[in-house]
């Protein structure tokens, strides 16, 4: 295993315990459930503003939507313009029908 590996493990080891420390005091502190929801969200909120892969990672989530709704729209517009030009070409047979008698 690399040492950039073992990094890698140790950091994700000091969050998951300082997690759980953060959960377990919580949950077992003599407050209302309401009172611990609202500790909890706050210390989670805390701990995703001054965490950089948060914001990494909501970035990505947000780059991929972009995406996926230019590719979305992309589709939606080859759709329509493949409706229309059949509606077209259906209008003109029955013009031409009309007008020639074929």
């Amino acid at each position: 295993m690399s040492r950039d590996d073992e990094g890698l493990l140790f950091g994700i080891g000091i969050l998951a315990g300082v997690t759980a420390g953060i959960v377990g005091g919580l949950l077992f502190a003599p407050q209302s459930g309401e009172e611990t929801r609202k500790k909890l969200e706050e210390k989670i909120n805390n701990m995703a503003d001054n965490c950089p892969c948060v914001e990494n990672a909501r970035r990505q989530v947000l780059e991929a939507m972009d995406v996926l709704q230019y590719k979305i729209e992309k589709t939606i517009k080859k759709i329509d313009e493949s409706v229309k030009a059949k509606q077209l070409a259906r209008a003109k047979e029955k013009e031409d029908s009309a007008v020639y008698g074929v």
